[in-house]
Formats: C-alpha cells, sequence, structure tokens
C-alpha cells in the first residue's frame, strides 16, 4: 500500500497510530506499536519532569523506531474552588474502600510548563497536546529540535489554531473517543462531533496532515478515516486490549464484558468530560456533575480513591475509560494486533 504523507514524514510503516492513555500506554505497550511498524505513544501528563525524562530513556532502550509522547496543556491553576462539597460527595465512598477522611492534596497537578521543558530536553520524534494550544514560538521550538507536533482537536476552529501555531499534524478526535475530551475552545456539548462528521471538515479546513481518533477499532474502520480525508487512524481502547497495556485485571474484565452502548460521557472522576464504562461510581455522581470541581481538582481529589478501589479489584469504583468501539477490542498481544489491522486494512482498500 502506498504511504500517506503522515507515513512518510514520520517515518513508519503503516498509518497507526497508539493512543496515548494515562495508566495503560507503558513504554512497552509504546514500544511494541512502534516496532510493529505504527507510532506507539506513552502518556506523560501526570510524570513528573524527571519521570518523563527517563520514560524517553527507556523507550529507546526498547525501540529504535519514531515514537510519540504526550501532554496535557493545563492554565496556571489559581485559587482552587472550594473543596469541601467536593470531599463531602466522595466521603462515603472512601469509607468503604476503607480510606480515612481526605486530605487537600499539596498540589493538584505537575507544573505544565516544567513538563513542556522536560519534554523539549527529552526530543521524542513525536509530541502531541491535548486540552490546549501551544504557544506558535513553543512549537517552533520543538521543530527545532527536530520533534514534530500533533495538537489535537475536536472542533473545526481548534484545528485551525494548532495549524496556525505551527502543529505538523492534527489529531481529529470524535466525540466515540474512550478517555478525556480535547476540547479548548468553545462550548463542550457542541463540540462533541462524532468522527464521521467531524473528520472531513476538518481535513477540508487544513493543509497539514490529519489523523483520526474515535472509536476506530479494525482495519475497515481505518480504511473509511483514509476514504474521508485521514492519513492515519489513532486508536486507543482497540490497544488497551493488549496484555502490553498492563492495565488492571477488574479493567480487562469491564472492556471484555462491554456492549456497544455500556460507556458515557462523565465528569465524575476527573472534572473533565471523559468517556468511560458506566459503573457505580459514576452513577452515584451523576447528580453532582456539575458542581463538582474541574479538571486537575477533582482528578486529584479522587485519585487515592481510585487507587483504592484498583487494589480491592472493584471495577465498580475504578475509571474504566473505553470509547464506543470497546465491544469490538481483541485481547491479543499489539504486535499481532498491528498485522491484523493492517491485513484488514489491505482487504478492505
Amino acid at each position: 500500500m502506498q504511504k500517506t504523507q503522515f507515513q512518510s514524514a514520520v517515518g513508519i510503516a503503516h498509518p497507526i497510530v497508539q493512543g496515548p492513555m494515562n495508566g495503560a500506554s507503558p513504554p512497552a505497550l509504546a514500544a511494541a506499536v512502534s516496532n510493529a511498524g505504527g507510532l506507539g505513544s506513552c502518556a506523560a501528563a501526570l510524570l513528573a519532569p524527571s519521570a518523563i525524562l527517563e520514560t524517553a530513556a527507556h523507550l529507546r532502550t526498547l525501540t529504535d523506531q519514531p515514537f510519540n509522547m504526550n501532554l496535557f496543556l493545563l492554565p496556571e491553576l489559581q485559587t482552587p474552588p472550594a473543596l469541601e462539597q467536593a470531599q463531602a460527595l466522595l466521603q462515603p465512598l472512601r469509607e468503604e474502600l476503607g480510606l480515612p477522611p481526605a486530605q487537600t492534596p499539596q498540589r493538584f497537578s505537575e507544573n505544565c510548563r516544567d513538563q513542556v521543558a522536560a519534554l523539549l530536553e527529552a526530543a521524542p520524534p513525536v509530541a502531541s497536546f491535548t486540552f490546549g494550544l501551544l504557544d506558535a514560538e513553543v512549537v517552533r521550538q520543538f521543530r527545532k529540535k527536530d520533534i514534530q507536533v500533533i495538537g489535537t482537536a475536536t472542533t473545526v476552529a481548534e484545528a485551525r489554531a494548532w495549524e496556525e501555531a505551527g502543529a505538523d499534524f492534527i489529531c481529529a478526535l470524535g466525540s466515540e473517543a474512550g478517555g478525556h475530551r480535547a476540547t479548548f475552545l468553545g462550548d463542550f456539548e457542541q463540540s462533541c462531533i462524532g468522527l464521521m462528521a467531524l473528520l472531513p471538515q476538518v481535513a477540508h479546513a487544513v493543509r497539514v496532515p490529519v489523523i483520526a481518533a474515535g472509536g476506530l477499532m479494525s482495519g475497515r474502520a481505518i480504511a473509511a478515516a483514509l476514504l474521508l480525508g485521514a492519513q492515519a487512524a489513532q486508536m486507543g481502547t482497540a490497544f488497551l486490549c493488549c496484555p502490553e497495556s498492563g492495565i488492571a485485571p477488574a479493567w480487562r474484565a469491564a472492556l471484555a464484558a462491554a456492549r456497544d452502548d455500556s460507556t458515557r460521557l462523565t465528569r465524575s472522576f476527573s472534572g473533565r468530560w471523559a468517556r468511560g464504562i458506566v459503573n457505580e461510581f459514576m452513577e452515584r455522581m451523576r447528580p453532582f456533575e456539575q458542581v463538582l470541581p474541574g479538571y486537575p481538582v477533582q482528578n486529584a481529589l479522587t485519585t487515592e480513591l481510585r487507587q483504592a478501589a484498583t487494589r480491592a479489584g472493584r471495577p465498580d469504583l475504578m475509571s474504566l475509560w473505553a470509547g464506543q468501539g470497546v465491544a469490538m477490542g481483541r485481547p491479543m498481544p499489539a504486535a499481532q494486533l498491528v498485522d491484523t489491522l493492517v491485513e484488514e486494512l489491505r482487504l478492505a482498500r
């Protein structure tokens, strides 16, 4: 199959990007995908700057192929909103897990500027960004170090903003995607556009190569994305099912049991809309979603609870991120999944 412009620019054999997933895209998964001819990705949004450097170095011991590292772009956190209500809502769940009353975290997230500086120093072949927009001068700094930049967009306006900032590629993220919504301009509900509608509009609006993301689980889906104007497909949930993802057994079991209607969007876990498998935590917190503090505050408040639920094997209280295509997941090694997707794509074209 003829290579797309994206494949040629990045230096990969197949138009497949493994989505960066916090807690579920360790170096082992990223390296397996890169070694199989796709673009493997590591999520670095929750990592300290030193850990970003260590992760990049570790990846280079596992693969000599291109790989991607992803960051969330967060504004400087001002005075945190009142936390008492959110902590009171979470306290009954903490008691169920045998946790003591919550203490206010000393900090709610890593410093974004320090993370960006560390990523520049780590110099992965590709860097992708979610939740915001890099300043054009910072994009130039990445490109001077031969780091190609992917900007994530959920609307045409966001895609154009990233192109104007100098991004090499745009990832068009449909509303079907698992995990966090990347919206940073405009109204969230208006920005919840399905991939089939979003992708051709973004591809028409920008000149740089576009990557499609959201609910893609098969080679036929990749072929459809390419037909609609994408030059590669980013797949997260498809790779969650691989053993290299390292996710907890309870999360893996929930993926295997999921149906086409098993997911919905929620703010309950992190304070930012994200798609996951519906469970008791989501349902109990649903009446209060609009009053919860935003990301990263709510994310920090629920971290200890989610970790305890994972240790206890309680999927009813875990964040089970997954996209709308989760029922089509196939548990197989990452390299085998890449090979399977490539063969399906060949047959579909």
